[in-house]
């Protein structure tokens, strides 16, 4: 029962960051699944700070910088402080998650970093050439069948794509410099795809100290602190286990985060 009168403790609003960024509409995680989500964790019941806990491997750059954009923006819009907090991974687009909040903390064992921008695939043309199978490609367009897993690799297309990737690094870049500024270590390339355990990380100034949500909420605001806990709403049939997607989605997931060494 609610005494009329009686002041509650202060409130610490959490939002679950679970899992692979991409907009696919399936189980990861995207700007336009989060939007309501981080809306009323910023704009209800008036919260000292919001707490993202962060456990994702990356993904999706697009969708990293909307997600990460959105925190930013309503952050400053109500004045809330945000700290996140890295689970057992916070690689590639989930460290620029974390990177919106105003402080990250780790555990010893969780991974963080992985700050670059990766393409990936397969060729199979010499398969298909021991087996007798003819590839025909016609285009209109004469870089419309760039990188053809069926084809050999051109030298002008690698060209092209890390025309197209670097930019996007760059962009990764940019955003951990302007968050974390003079924090990073000196000296030091952080830039280049590696990724470092908890304590590790809080040295390189990629991670402010090693901290759970909980306790250390408690520690900034009191023992009477609150959590209200938001995240995306899964369909019914999801949730039980029965999706037909559930299968791909668990199996790429866990494939992401195999990685890192975690289990996704």
């Amino acid at each position: 029962m609610r005494i009329p009168f009686m002041r509650s403790g202060p409130r610490v609003a959490v939002i679950r960051l679970q899992g692979t960024i991409g907009g696919m509409g399936r189980g990861g995680l995207s700007d336009a699944g989060l939007a309501p989500v981080i809306e009323r964790a910023f704009r209800r019941g008036k919260p000292v700070a919001v707490a993202l806990a962060i456990n994702s491997p990356g993904g999706s750059p697009v969708q990293s910088s909307l997600i990460a954009a959105r925190i930013r923006r309503l952050a400053g819009e109500t004045g809330v402080p945000v700290h996140a907090f890295v689970e057992d991974v916070a690689a590639s687009g989930g460290y620029w998650l974390a990177c919106a909040a105003d402080h990250i903390w780790a555990d010893e064992s969780s991974i963080l970093g992985s700050i670059g921008v990766i393409s990936a695939g397969f060729g199979f043309h010499d398969l298909i050439s021991r087996w007798g199978i003819e590839r025909r490609v016609h285009t209109a367009g004469r870089s419309k069948s760039t990188l053809d897993p069926f084809r050999p690799e051109k030298p002008e297309d690698i060209e092209r794509l890390r025309g197209i990737l670097e930019p996007i690094h760059g962009a990764f870049k940019d955003h951990v410099t302007a968050r974390r500024g003079n924090r990073l270590a000196e000296g030091r390339d952080l830039f280049t795809g590696e990724f470092w355990a908890g304590r590790q990380a809080v040295e390189l100034g990629l991670a402010d100290g090693i901290a759970h949500l909980v306790p250390k909420m408690k520690a900034l605001h009191g023992d009477k602190t609150r959590f209200a806990v938001y995240g995306v709403r899964q369909p019914w049939l999801r949730r039980i286990g029965l999706s037909a997607d559930l299968l791909l989605d668990a199996a790429e997931e866990r494939a992401a985060f195999s990685r890192f060494g975690a289990g996704g």
